[in-house]
This record gives structure tokens, sequence and C-alpha cells, in this order.
């Protein structure tokens, strides 16, 4: 399914996002057969939010997608997105979503497809500017058989934006990028939110978790366990991080592992961390011997969290 199928506007998006919740997930439930996949999901995204849906294989994120783009029917509960059903919303051409298994049309140009899916849309961004949005400019001419995997999803990128949706759904948006089209790409994802739209997407990314989403959403078992800020999150987690310098002939991890607070060391580079139980008894331990040499304290990582939160459901 391309991310034009799934949009299928009528033609009556709005240049301005509409007031109300972009989402709106009441009690929600939905299982196959006998087997529940979500259980009782409360969900309330507002505009300009830009959150991450987060949560180990099996957890129901591709589920909860699904429900919320109308693409399965919940047992129980309401989905609405901006007051409206989700396939009411999607025939308004109020959200669209670029997914996964998204398969663009095979010899057609990126040029030709965009042209295409803006004739759609009411006020569609111009072919110029979703070009520079998504850094597609070079690719207009190209097939999309000839394409690598990272040009195939900045145009899927592309034909989910040219329509300027109110909302915006992601599965993995930056599978096959390179570091340099990650980059560019949520500068552009940032760009958006800043105008008032909302945008929700799945990763296991978690550094890029941390860096652009305003709010992360945690699923274990289909329930959410989590729901905050990515500071908010790590801070869930007891263990703190201690770095320090160490000399070619300083103290290894063996070593380390012996001080109080220490819960685990690694050595590399010239530069100790270690994870802490207690931060201020290692810290200390560390002043006693005089191994305080550029020293950092952290907060657990959001991986750390993740695993924290998701492996004891």
């Amino acid at each position: 399914m391309t991310a034009t199928a799934l949009s299928r506007p009528d033609g009556a998006a709005p240049a301005d996002p509409p007031a109300g919740p972009a989402v709106r997930l009441h009690d929600v439930s939905f299982g196959y057969g006998r087997d529940p996949v979500v259980h009782g999901l409360d969900l309330r995204v507002e505009p300009g939010e830009v959150l991450a849906l987060l949560g180990p294989n099996g957890a129901g994120k591709s589920t909860t997608i699904g429900l919320l783009l109308g693409l399965l029917t919940p047992a129980a509960g309401r989905v609405s997105l901006f007051g409206l059903g989700p396939e009411q919303a999607v025939r308004r051409g109020l959200v669209a979503a670029m997914l996964q298994e998204n398969q663009l049309l095979p010899r057609a140009t990126v040029g030709e497809l965009l042209h295409f899916t803006r004739g759609l849309y009411r006020e569609p961004m111009s072919l110029d500017e979703v070009a520079g949005l998504a850094d597609v400019g070079d690719l207009l001419g190209r097939t999309t058989d000839g394409l690598s995997g990272g040009q195939a999803q900045r145009v899927r990128f592309a034909l989910a934006v040219v329509g300027r949706p109110s909302l915006l759904v992601l599965d993995e948006p930056t599978a096959a990028l390179d570091v340099r089209a990650r980059r560019e790409f949520w500068r552009a994802i940032d760009g958006y939110a800043a105008h008032g739209r909302a945008v929700l997407f799945a990763s296991h990314h978690l550094q890029e978790v941390d860096e652009h989403a305003g709010r992360v959403v945690m699923l274990a078992a289909g329930r959410i366990v989590a729901d905050g800020s990515p500071a908010q999150i790590r801070r869930t987690v007891a263990d703190r991080t201690v770095a320090v310098d160490v000399t070619r002939d300083g103290p290894d991890e063996a070593m380390l592992r012996t001080l109080p607070g220490v819960a685990s060391a690694t050595v590399a580079a010239g530069r100790a961390e270690l994870r802490c139980t207690d931060a201020d008894a290692a810290v200390t331990a560390l002043a006693e011997r005089g191994l305080l040499r550029n020293i950092e304290v952290g907060a657990g990582s959001l991986e750390d969290a993740f695993l924290s939160i998701t492996e004891v459901r």
C-alpha cells in the first residue's frame, strides 16, 4: 500500500491544522481471533506534538498505528482524529502515513508520482517546496525502479507530506537512510511540526527518539506502560553513569567494578564508563584514589529505561 493509496483525500485538506486533539484513542482494544493484541488503550495527541511510539516486537505498535489510520477496526473503544472517524479524516486529507511496506509505483518517475499526488489535494505543496523538504530534487527525473533504499524512503516521505496533512504517521521513517539523510529528515520533521502539525512515529533508533521526540509512549504486551518526555522516561532508571579519563597504566575494568556503588565498568580509548547504583559513593571512591579526571555524571539512557520498563512487564 502506498502513502497516496492510504491518503485517498477528497480535495478538502485545509491549509491550517484543525482545532482539537489530533489523535484520541479511548479504551481501545483489538485482537486477532482469540489472541488479544492491545488492551484498553487511552491516548491523546495534540497538534504540534512529535510523539514516538516505542515497544518491543509484538507490543502492539503496528496494530495501534493500523487502528488510528482506520486500517483496523477496534473490538472495543473509539478512535478519532480531529474529532472524526479515521476513514473520514483520511478522506479529508487530514492524515497521511509512511509505512514500512509502502511500495512505489514501478516505472513511473519521481516527478510524475509527485505531480499526480499533488492533484489529489486542494492546497498541496508546490513541487519545488516538497522536493526541497524531502531532499528529492535530484531524483525527479529518475524512475522508481532504479532508486536505492534510502532514496525510495525520501520519496515516500515526499508523497506523504505533499498534501500538508495535519497528522503525519511514520513507521520506522529513517530505515535505509545514511547519517546525513537522517539529519536532514529530522530537520524537516521538526520544521513541519513547528507549524502546528502532529507527528506520530514508531522507531527502533532510540537516539533519534531521544533527540527529536517531545513525548514518548511505551507499549508492552498491548498496554501503555510509560508516557512522558524522553527526560522523564530516562529518570525512571535508578542507575546513573559516571565517566572519567584514565591513563594507560590506570585502573582496569576489574578494579573499577570493585568500587562502592559500581554495577559495571568498561574502559576504552582512555575513558572509563561506570554504571552505578550509587553514583555518590562511586565518585567519592574515585576521588579517594585520585581518579577524578574530566568527570561526567549522567542519567540512565533511554535505552536503559526502555529495557527496564518493557522487560519487567
